[in-house]
């Protein structure tokens, strides 16, 4: 056998076998937030080193102290500086701005971005689609020495930071352009219990995964409920 048969019949790797990431510090830029606040929480419970950032530094270090589980907070700036991963869970107005002023800071950084872009008026809520095709689509043109992947979409806010609640029966979809870095989030997203990280695509797909909250709110608001995401036959 040629050494060229031996390397094409080399087993597959395992889609399942991802990396340990629990010795990673976990930033949460909007840390404040209900979003950003309830990631932090999940992810600090379960053993993650997790610092969040906001505007004001006053303001991160009291919602880090409301939080417990060892939760720091830290300007942005600093937030990204201290941090191997760096959850970008702003509101969408800021979005640009944040990250633009941070360029520096998260250079060289797996930057994770679970924002969508949504409009609200009478009928409820609905995608809005930016010029660069989405919210992390928009982060990488903004941030070209980051590594940009998307994930966290689809989660309540609610659940999140409900400490009576154990488990978050979700799945996350992780968009990215190079696997390593999508694994290092799936593995993250598997670091809360009852979530699992799936691969879901390259990131100029996107936009529909950001899209899909607005049904998601349409569905909470019809029946009452926590909607969250399962794909199946994985």
């Amino acid at each position: 056998m040629t050494s060229t048969d031996s390397a094409q019949k080399a087993p597959a790797k395992d889609p399942w076998d991802l990396p340990d990431v629990s010795g990673l510090v976990v930033g949460v830029l909007g840390g404040t937030g209900p979003q950003g606040k309830g990631l932090a929480y999940r992810l600090a419970r379960a053993g993650q080193k997790v610092i969040i950032g906001s505007r004001v530094a006053e303001r991160a270090q009291g919602a880090a102290e409301e939080l417990g589980h060892g939760v720091e907070g830290a300007d942005n700036a600093e937030c990204a500086r201290r941090s191997d991963i760096v959850i970008v869970a702003v509101p969408w107005e800021g979005h640009g701005k944040t990250l633009e002023s941070l360029r520096e800071e998260l250079t060289g950084k797996l930057v994770v971005d679970c924002v969508n872009p949504l409009g609200f008026d009478k009928q409820g809520a609905y995608a809005l689609k930016p010029e660069e095709g989405s919210a992390a689509e928009q982060a990488a043109a903004l941030l070209p020495d980051s590594r940009v992947t998307a994930a966290f979409h689809h989660l309540s806010a609610v659940l999140l930071q409900d400490p009576e609640i154990e488990e978050i029966d979700t799945d996350v979809m992780v968009l990215g352009e190079e696997r390593a870095d999508v694994e290092m989030v799936q593995a993250l997203a598997g670091r809360i219990p009852g979530m699992r990280g799936v691969f879901s695509g390259r990131l100029r797909n996107a936009h529909q995964v950001e899209s899909l909250v607005a049904n998601l709110i349409s569905v909470n608001r019809r029946y009452k409920a926590h909607a969250g995401l399962r794909v199946t036959d994985v």
